[in-house]
């Protein structure tokens, strides 16, 4: 039972300002630097485009809170009504920090380096207004479609997230009262343009919206355009999907995907000098608040600075990629399952290559002795290797049964793309559970072998998303356990059906199971710390806001439970409390890979249990989706995990430590300088050094003891 301290709003963090100091922390990267320049501009596009989705959805939430009068606090003891107070001072000091860094740092280094971006027409010369004029009659304005406002034309809809320009105009003969139109930068061209240099090494660009406000007389002619400023509105995107009442759950998401686009204005963003008078006409007919309003300088939508890192040459100023490397473990020359037989086999993305997973299914779909492939998808990449071997299986005759995710947010239309080419290709294909979504990462094979059926299990922690692969950090696991085998069965009847199984063997599944898990493991470290025994948790996840987990933290630090959690994003916990959470350590890395494994350590008395999933500390995780825990039980594989954990624990490069007050500043000590994502990189090619150095004889792990081998 949890002290009842345990629960006061004085020791939690609030969730929203939690994710904005984990922008902050990703917009330091952008400020770093020891990074090269085009890194540290994607680092910034980054930002933006994780402040729009915030936006989209969580202020969203917020607003949708006060107006149903909802005045229940958070954790933190906030209402809905001071945490958007709250959260917009945030932003807008986080914006000013975005652009200060844009306008300040950026276009010097950028023009440095011979890469020249022109941000106002005014700063064309003579040869690049002709080119600039040629480009838009030619390329951009038979695309256009200006839209005047007047009493046969009501105010237009204008799209969430879209760039457009605004006007106010003034009749050149009768000088009538000033009119408004507006016009949509059509988002089919590229925003970036390249124009001629006034230097021969350079390159220069401008972005399209320039192109058009410099030309936007063209577009109304026989009126005087008085003003002209570029705006962007964001809308509530937050899809509210009536389940229960749904006849056709695919029907009715497509439904509210169309709805996304004319959501509640919850944001308007204008060019910094926009007239009074063409503002105030922005405001009364979208229906913005002051404190939504926010005077950018400098170019609306900063997530374009993704397309000036992919610009060609320049490879100087992006970092050298890393090839993920072949998994030691898995000979391509031998099929998958016998390997599977033999062993469990560990997999750590990026650093090893995701292959093994596109393998396993692809072999699947083509060997005969196969009867069946089970699978859940929550994001998959737009050109899938995994669904055309899904279809390939369900030609080839063998059960294929697919869980599509449908409410899988922003990926709604590309997972009812898949959805449907998997049925057409004949497999069963579930879209997700009502009242619940499914984010489990799970493939199950059923095999007939010479000793009968045989399961083989991939489970991960991340999505089944080749491309997302070598960008995320991610842990998977191969076995062919019958215990995880009868589990996984379990887990795809009670998907596909109503069979909840009454036990489990080794999987801890939510919505009902999990949270229980993690209880009983919390609290049995804190029996032991109590008994005088060692105790010991490290939990390494996405999010950490869940008040039940939090709380039992809480009492088992109070125990002398050390405790070591290393959380990329939100942390609703507070460390450094008095009696409370002075043996707690929070940490979050932010480099050039998305933190993404969920891992947890719990020493149990030098039993050592690590199971690792796809769940975060979250109430949604817990409570709301489906998902599943799975244990590591071979020694090796154990030592595999706990040295990863150890490398996270001595980053001192990419580290940000949380403090009492709820922010967080980097680990600097004495040690040598050590990174982990760039330490797993080198240890990765070592292996694969080692392995064909003995001839492909050893396939053993062997921590890299030196960073510089």
């Amino acid at each position: 039972m949890f002290k009842s301290d345990f629960k006061n709003p004085e020791y939690y963090d609030n969730r929203e300002l939690s994710w904005l100091e984990f922008n902050k922390r990703v917009l330091t990267e952008a400020k770093d630097d020891t990074l090269p320049l085009l890194e540290r501009l994607k680092f910034l596009s980054i930002t933006a485009s994780n402040l729009d989705e915030f936006v989209m959805i969580r202020v969203a939430s917020l607003k949708d809170m006060v107006h149903a009068g909802y005045k229940k606090k958070d954790i933190a003891g906030m209402t809905p009504e001071v945490q958007l107070k709250k959260i917009s001072a945030g932003c807008h000091k986080l914006v000013n920090s975005q652009y200060k860094l844009f306008n300040n740092t950026f276009i010097p280094l950028l023009a440095d380096n011979n890469i020249r971006l022109i941000t106002s027409h005014e700063d064309l010369d003579k040869d690049q207004e002709e080119y600039v004029d040629r480009y838009f009659h030619q390329e951009v304005y038979p695309v256009l479609t200006p839209m005047a406002v007047d009493s046969s034309r009501p105010f237009p809809l204008i799209r969430n997230k879209s760039l457009n320009i605004a006007a106010l105009l003034q009749n050149d003969k009768t000088g009538d009262e000033y009119e408004f139109a507006t016009v949509q930068v059509p988002s089919v061209l590229p925003r970036l343009v390249r124009i001629p240099s006034k230097h021969e090494k350079d390159i220069t660009f401008i972005l399209l919206e320039q192109i058009i406000e410099k030309n936007i007389d063209k577009l109304f002619l026989n009126y005087k355009v008085v003003c002209a400023s570029p705006y962007r509105v964001m809308r509530n995107a937050d899809l509210t999907i009536e389940e229960d009442e749904a006849a056709d759950l695919l029907t009715e998401i497509e439904k509210q995907i169309r709805k996304r686009q004319w959501g509640e204005a919850i944001r308007l963003e204008v060019e910094d000098g926009i007239k009074d008078r063409l503002l105030n006409y922005l405001v009364d007919n979208l229906g913005i608040g002051n404190e939504d309003i926010f005077n950018i300088s400098g170019p609306l939508d900063l997530t374009f600075l993704m397309k000036m890192y992919g610009i060609e040459g320049f490879d100087n100023l992006r970092n050298n990629p890393f090839k993920p490397q072949p998994v030691v473990d898995i000979d391509n020359d031998r099929d998958i399952f016998s390997q599977i037989r033999e062993k469990d086999i560990l997999l750590f993305h990026p650093f090893q290559t995701f292959d093994p997973v596109v393998d396993f299914v692809r072999q699947a779909a083509s060997d005969p002795d196969v009867l069946a492939i089970k699978q859940t998808l929550y994001r998959v990449s737009s050109n899938s290797p995994i669904i055309s071997s899904l279809a390939l299986a369900a030609e080839n005759g063998k059960q294929v049964s697919v869980l599509v995710e449908l409410k899988a947010r922003f990926d709604e239309e590309n997972n009812i793309v898949w959805a449907r080419k998997l049925e057409q290709a004949g497999c069963h294909v579930i879209y997700g559970l009502v009242g619940l979504k499914t984010h489990s990462k799970i493939t199950l094979v059923v095999r007939r072998e010479e000793d009968g059926i045989r399961r083989y299990v991939h489970l991960g922690t991340g999505n089944y998303n080749d491309s997302t692969a070598k960008l995320y950090t991610d842990m998977g696991l191969f076995t062919s356990s019958r215990p995880i085998g009868e589990d996984a069965t379990a887990v795809f009847n009670m998907l596909s059906g109503y069979s909840e199984p009454p036990s489990w063997n080794k999987l801890a599944v939510a919505p009902l199971w999990l949270r229980d898990k993690f209880m009983e493991c919390i609290e049995r470290e804190t029996a032991h710390a109590r008994e005088g025994k060692e105790a010991r948790i490290i939990a390494k996840m996405n999010s950490l806001c869940d008040a039940k987990i939090i709380a039992a933290l809480y009492e088992a630090s109070a125990a002398g439970v050390k405790i070591d959690l290393i959380i990329r994003g939100i942390c609703c916990l507070k460390v450094g409390i008095k009696d409370v959470s002075e043996n707690i350590t929070v940490r979050s890395i932010v480099g050039n890979y998305l933190e993404h494994s969920r891992i947890f350590y719990f020493y149990n008395d030098g039993y050592e249990d690590i199971f690792m999933g796809s769940a975060d500390w979250m109430p949604r995780n817990l409570d709301k989706r489906v998902e599943i825990l799975f244990p590591v039980e071979e020694e090796k594989l154990k030592d595999e995990i706990k040295h990863i954990l150890d490398i996270q624990l001595k980053d001192n490069v990419k580290t940000r430590i949380k403090l009492p007050d709820g922010s967080y500043e980097f680990l600097r000590n004495d040690e040598k300088p050590l990174s982990s994502q760039d330490y797993f990189c080198k240890e990765a090619m070592r292996a694969v050094k080692q392995f064909k150095k003995s001839k492909g004889k050893s396939r053993t792990f062997e921590p890299m003891m030196n960073p510089e081998e």
